[in-house]
């Protein structure tokens, strides 16, 4: 059977850069259109990590040294099977419907809940579509949560509470951007901004040294652990993946892309997450966002700075799931005039922009977020859905995506390894995780209030 692609070899010839065409339209070909491997690389990585760089510490200390690094290996990697089990189930969906009807999907894009529906049934698609939305609704609410709570470290005149109200309209821009086709500059540019400020902290905290007194306590109680844990967990798995797969002219590289964004994320967080953890101890068990603890400087601002960008371009790659959904609900997906879509999707940006200011708990928000909706829409699902959809010796056969080499071609181990992640998810991910991330996020309620003005602040506002 051949390689499925997202856009067929007429689509890809539109793309390629004509001696003819004006400065405009190459400058669109080089800057607008993307849909190589290379820059569904730029989107996955720009989509899986920004704000949660700041967290990690915050979670080391919560976890321990040993565990954070432990945590941050076993949930990257799971993520990375997951991925390739969606990866598995969209290729055998977009086959099967692109046999019925060829151009299908000329001016449709897939979505992960179609993809189960279509595979799996009514039950399924409901499940997906649920836990799917929810998260991405969540996590673009934290981008801008973290916009308020990042720029509050260059102008804490005003609280985080207000810069938040300024940043969430701002957000509003990201309704023009219409697919992760369209990402290429933008998630370039969001990779060099996360790597200056991971470098930045890292670099900083080894230079100074650890501070006097430093302590480095690890996790003091069952509380603090699993909230830690379900902090890394929220940020392993990626919530986008089908809208960049299906973005891709070769969306079955996307497994291999994933895997090359993950080892490129460890680079940046795991240095990072050690060395300021080292540097600062238990004192970061107290500042959820890692610019609290680092004076202000020039290098940390252009840092913050660069962060807040990054973050604004992650919101809206997080956010694109979640209007192409509301899109196909309201009847304007297929619209040949994009600005009725733009419209019909401001509604979203203001949802996400109303919970933000009201529960602007940078932190453990990742954490309550992580076990309650990212156990089950970015492991545990992905893996069953697997599981069911190639029970039968027919279904396995027909398979598109057959068992890596490294696996020794075997369904059995796949079946082993998908059982593993899903039990595992389920007991530390779901059960311990969903206990101690509520509780902590409810203390926090409970201290600092609903639409508080400044959490965690440096000074009084």
């Amino acid at each position: 059977m051949c390689e499925l692609s997202d856009l067929n070899d007429q689509q890809q010839q539109e793309h390629r850069l004509d001696p003819n065409d004006t400065w405009f339209e190459t400058f669109k070909s080089i800057a607008w259109h993307g849909g190589s491997a290379f820059d569904a690389w730029l989107n996955a990585t720009s989509a899986q990590i920004a704000q949660v760089l700041l967290t990690f510490p915050y979670s080391f200390a919560q976890l321990g040294l040993a565990s954070g690094i432990v945590f941050q290996v076993l949930y990257g990697f799971m993520g990375c099977w997951t991925c390739y089990m969606i990866t598995s189930l969209y290729a055998d969906y977009r086959a099967a419907k692109e046999k019925e009807n060829p151009k299908a999907f000329e001016n449709h894009t897939i979505q992960w809940y179609e993809v189960l529906g279509g595979l799996l049934g009514p039950y399924w698609r409901a499940a997906g579509i649920f836990f799917n939305t929810v998260l991405l609704f969540c996590t673009a609410t934290i981008q801008v949560i973290a916009c308020g709570s990042t720029v509050y470290y260059i102008k804490d005149s005003l609280p985080k509470r207000t810069w938040t109200i300024i940043f969430g309209a701002c957000c509003l821009v990201t309704v023009l951007i219409p697919s992760a086709h369209n990402y290429r500059v933008l998630s370039f540019s969001g990779i060099l901004m996360t790597t200056y400020t991971a470098w930045y902290l890292t670099i900083t905290a080894v230079i100074h040294g650890k501070d006097p007194d430093v302590t480095h306590s690890g996790a003091k109680n069952v509380v603090q652990y699993f909230t830690g844990a379900t902090n890394i967990l929220y940020a392993f798995g990626s919530t986008v993946t089908v809208e960049i797969m299906h973005a891709m002219w070769k969306p079955r590289k996307f497994k291999l892309v994933y895997l090359y964004a993950i080892v490129y994320i460890f680079t940046l967080t795991l240095p990072s997450a050690i060395a300021v953890y080292w540097r600062f101890g238990d004192k970061m068990l107290d500042n959820a966002n890692a610019f609290a603890v680092f004076p202000k400087t020039k290098f940390r601002d252009a840092a913050v700075i660069l962060m807040l960008m990054h973050q604004f371009i992650q919101f809206g790659l997080i956010s694109l799931p979640i209007f192409i959904i509301w899109e196909k609900f309201v009847g304007v997906h297929h619209s040949k005039y994009y600005v009725l879509r733009a419209i019909a999707r401001i509604p979203v940006v203001l949802a996400t922009w109303f919970i933000a200011i009201m529960i602007p708990f940078f932190g453990p928000i990742n954490s309550a977020v992580g076990s309650l909706l990212v156990t089950f829409s970015v492991y545990l699902i992905p893996c069953s859905a697997h599981m069911v959809a190639n029970f039968k010796s027919t279904a396995r056969k027909a398979a598109i995506e057959q068992p890596p080499t490294w696996i020794l071609r075997s369904w059995t181990l796949v079946y082993l390894l998908n059982s593993f992640i899903t039990v595992w998810v389920l007991i530390v991910g779901f059960g311990f995780g969903v206990y101690a991330s509520v509780r902590n996020l409810v203390d926090q309620i409970d201290s600092f209030g609903l639409f508080a003005r400044c959490y965690q602040c440096t000074r009084k506002c």
